[in-house]
C-alpha cells in the first residue's frame, strides 16, 4: 500500500504533482482533454487542503530540444477554462523560468511547468536534473499512471530529493481496480485483447494463465498469428510470422490450465488494403475457414461479435486492452463498438470491467458507454505491465504507507 496524498498535511506547501498531460493539440487547441480531466480530482484536492500546486508533464516525443508544437501552454489555458480558476504558467520546468513562479504561488494557487522531455535529461533519469526539480517542492505527488513503467526524472529521480513522495486520487484508483485484478479477481474471469501484435501480449496472457484466468479472447490482427499457427489460411492478414512458435506454445498452455483461448470464427475482409482511386474500398464478412491468399482481414465479423458477447454473459471480472480490427477506419470499427456495448452490458449485470489502453478507451467513448464501466485505465504499456505483473518504477519510487 502506498503513501496517498489524503495522508498529508498540504496547508502551505508546495506539491509538486507529476501529471500525464500527454493529449492532442491542433492549432493550438486542445483535442481531447480526457487525461486532463481525469487529473482534476488530485488537483482539486490539492488546492481546497491550501497546497500550492505545482504540475509538470510531457508532451509528445521531443527527443530532448524544445519544440514548441509540444509545448503544455495551451494545456495550461484549457486547464484553466476546467477548473474555473486562473492557471499560471512556466516558460521552462527548471531554473529561474520555473523557480521565480513557484515563489510566486499562494495556497490554493495553481502553475503549470512547461514540457519536462523539452530537456533530454529527462527521459535520462539525471540526477541533477531531478534534484532541480526537487527543489521546487516540499510534497511530491505521482498521479501519472500512464507514465508509470517509466524510470524518468520527474517519476523517479525526483523522490530521491523529496521527503515524502505520495499517490494522487487517479494513482490510487488505477493501484487498486489493477491490483484487485492482480491478487483475487472474482470468477468467472475474462481478458479480451487485441491490437496489432502478439509479442506486445505474451508476458500479459502468461501472467492471466498463472493467475488462473477462465477465458481469454483474442480478436484484432494478433488472432492472425494465432489462427495462421494453428493451420488457417489468413491471405494477405497482418500476421507476426516469427511469433508463430509462440502462439502454439501459449495455445498449450491454455489448454493444460484448462483456460479457454477464444479466436474469431468469421471476420470482415478486404481483397486490398489500398482503395481504387474514387472507389470505396469493398468490405466482406466470411467465416475464417474461407479465407483465400487474397484476403486482408481488417475486424471481427458479427458472428465473432456475438460469441465473445455470450463468452461475457456470466463473467464477474472483464479486462479488455487492444481494438478488434483497423477501428480508426470504418467501417471496421464495427467489431471494437460491439464489443464496447457488451462489456457495458456485462458491467450493468454486475461485473468488474477494467478497460485500457488507448483504442479501447476510444471505442467505449465512441460507443456512448464510457459512464458504465468500472474503470478506464489511463495507462497504455503501464497497464500491461502491471497486469504481467511488474514493478513499475513510479510506483515502486512513492513511500509506503
Amino acid at each position: 500500500m502506498k503513501l496517498s496524498i489524503r495522508d498529508l498535511d498540504l496547508k502551505g506547501k508546495r506539491v509538486f504533482i507529476r501529471v500525464d498531460f500527454n493529449v492532442p493539440i491542433k492549432d493550438s487547441k486542445v483535442e481531447d482533454d480526457t487525461r486532463i480531466r481525469a487529473a482534476i480530482p488530485t488537483i482539486n484536492y490539492a488546492t481546497e487542503h491550501g497546497a500550492r500546486v505545482i504540475l509538470a508533464s510531457h508532451l509528445g516525443r521531443t527527443k530532448g530540444e524544445r519544440i514548441e508544437k509540444y509545448s503544455l501552454r495551451p494545456v495550461a489555458e484549457h486547464l484553466s477554462n476546467l477548473l474555473g480558476r486562473p492557471v499560471a504558467f512556466a516558460d521552462d520546468c527548471v531554473a529561474e523560468a520555473a523557480s521565480a513562479k513557484v515563489a510566486e504561488l499562494k495556497d490554493g494557487d495553481v502553475l503549470l511547468l512547461e514540457n519536462l522531455r523539452f530537456h533530454p535529461e529527462e527521459e535520462k533519469n539525471d540526477d541533477d536534473f531531478a534534484k532541480q526539480l526537487g527543489s521546487l517542492c516540499d510534497v511530491y505527488i505521482n498521479d501519472a499512471f500512464g507514465a508509470a513503467h517509466r524510470a524518468h526524472a520527474s517519476t523517479a529521480g525526483i523522490t530521491k530529493s523529496v521527503e515524502q513522495c505520495a499517490a494522487g486520487l487517479l494513482m490510487e484508483k488505477e493501484l487498486n481496480y489493477l491490483g484487485r485484478v492482480i491478487s483475487s479477481p472474482e470468477h468467472p474471469f475474462l481478458a479480451i485483447l487485441g491490437g496489432a501484435k502478439v509479442s506486445d501480449k505474451i508476458p500479459v496472457i502468461n501472467a492471466l494463465i498463472d493467475r488462473k484466468i477462465d477465458k481469454i479472447l483474442i480478436g484484432g490482427a494478433m488472432a492472425y498469428t494465432f489462427l495462421k499457427a494453428e493451420g488457417f489460411t489468413v491471405g494477405k492478414s497482418l500476421v507476426e510470422n516469427e511469433m508463430l512458435d509462440t502462439a502454439q506454445q501459449l495455445t498449450k498452455r491454455c489448454e493444460e490450465s484448462g483456460v479457454e483461448l477464444m479466436l474469431p470464427t468469421d471476420h470482415q475482409v478486404v481483397d486490398s488494403y489500398e482503395p481504387i482511386k474514387g472507389e470505396k474500398i469493398l468490405a466482406k464478412t466470411i467465416p475464417i475457414e474461407f479465407t483465400n491468399a487474397g484476403h486482408a482481414g481488417m475486424d471481427i465479423g458479427i458472428e465473432t461479435v456475438a460469441l465473445f458477447a455470450s463468452a461475457l454473459k456470466d463473467a464477474k471480472t472483464i479486462i479488455w486492452n487492444g481494438p478488434m480490427g483497423v477501428f480508426e477506419e470504418p467501417p471496421f470499427d464495427q467489431g471494437t463498438i460491439g464489443i464496447a456495448q457488451a462489456v457495458a452490458e456485462a458491467a450493468d449485470r454486475g461485473a468488474v470491467v477494467i478497460v485500457g489502453g488507448g483504442d479501447s478507451v476510444a471505442a467505449v467513448t465512441r460507443a456512448g458507454v464510457a459512464d458504465r464501466i468500472t474503470h478506464i485505465s489511463t495507462g497504455g504499456g503501464a497497464t500491461l505491465e502491471f497486469l504481467a505483473g511488474k514493478e513499475l518504477p513510479g510506483v515502486a519510487a512513492l513511500n509506503d504507507n
